[in-house]
């Protein structure tokens, strides 16, 4: 009955959320993120708990204004989800902005491959309908499989609309196609602040440790593929970016070394992007170490 639900709640914000006027659209996300940043439930908890390292001299009031800011913008998000769909294809020529898409294009133009690499800020569905539908080249990506399975399909169906080759993330099992894309000169497009597996690599991120996941940093290696690091942010009715500078693959080291090496230069560039753009960064989860380590006890509060 609960994962019907679920489904059936996303598959009215397709079918509905498109058919507003999107000033009217527009409105509801920012109802719907105030209602919720006003309940201060466990999400917003963890979002201003998360925005404390990234802006460690925020007061409380500061984090409360920055995690009010940051439910609007994960609201946008959602909101722009269920509308895209429906959008004219050029929006995503003329509501995108990107900066320094010449280590992209060139990478391309090259033909080695290329692996952009970015954390969860802003609209990445829509930086990739930009990129599929001004660059004119469609890319690969991994999903993480949701629950229920209908719910999954739905993610699917739609990112595949936006012209996007979509692969379900089950341990190692996407890692084979991702390397022959990358060998046939294509393009990959990975979400990678946040460790999916068992084998995430330890990095030091805003001062604290957490782990980020190895397959960006393996890609390149295996393949020669070009690794670049992107940041996203909301900037009014746009949607702005950076194409960081390629991530270069150390000369010396044993595999393991170079992955850890060229993991914490993407941490570096994403803390970059985030530190300049904290309210567009959709972090909702635990992600550092420490905060993993806590488990609820009987009374439902966190302890070490």
């Amino acid at each position: 009955m609960k994962d019907r639900l679920i489904d059936g709640l996303y598959g009215l914000g397709w079918g509905a959320v498109k058919k507003l006027p999107e000033p009217v659209a527009n409105a509801l996300g920012r109802r719907i993120a105030d209602t919720v940043w006003r309940r201060r439930g466990k999400g917003v908890l963890r979002l201003e708990s998360n925005l404390a390292r990234v802006v460690p001299d925020a007061d409380g009031a500061r984090l409360r204004e920055l995690s009010r800011a940051g439910m609007r913008s994960y609201l946008r998000y959602w909101m722009e989800s269920f509308r895209m769909p429906a959008w004219d294809r050029e929006r995503f020529r003329t509501d995108v902005q990107l900066a320094d898409t010449h280590f992209l294009e060139e990478g391309l133009a090259a033909g080695r491959g290329v692996v952009v690499a970015l954390p969860h800020m802003g609209n990445y569905d829509l930086a990739g309908a930009w990129v599929t539908t001004k660059l004119g080249v469609p890319f690969t990506t991994v999903a993480e499989r949701l629950k229920p399975e209908t719910l999954y399909d739905r993610f699917v169906a739609y990112r595949e609309g936006l012209g996007m080759e979509v692969l379900p993330h089950t341990g190692g099992a996407a890692f084979g196609t991702l390397a022959r894309r990358l060998r046939a000169g294509g393009l990959i497009c990975l979400v990678a602040d946040r460790d999916l597996s068992a084998s995430g690599i330890e990095v030091t991120f805003f001062g604290e440790t957490t782990r980020m996941p190895a397959g960006p940093a393996l890609l390149a290696q295996q393949t020669g593929a070009l690794l670049l690091p992107a940041t996203l942010w909301y900037d009014g009715p746009m949607m702005r970016g950076r194409i960081h500078p390629p991530v270069d693959i150390p000369e010396l080291g044993d595999r393991t070394g170079k992955t850890t090496a060229m993991t914490q230069d993407l941490a570096d560039a994403f803390a970059s992007g985030i530190a300049e753009h904290p309210e567009d960064w959709h972090m909702l989860q635990r992600l550092w170490l420490a905060d993993l380590e806590a488990r609820p006890n009987s009374s439902g509060t966190e302890k070490p």
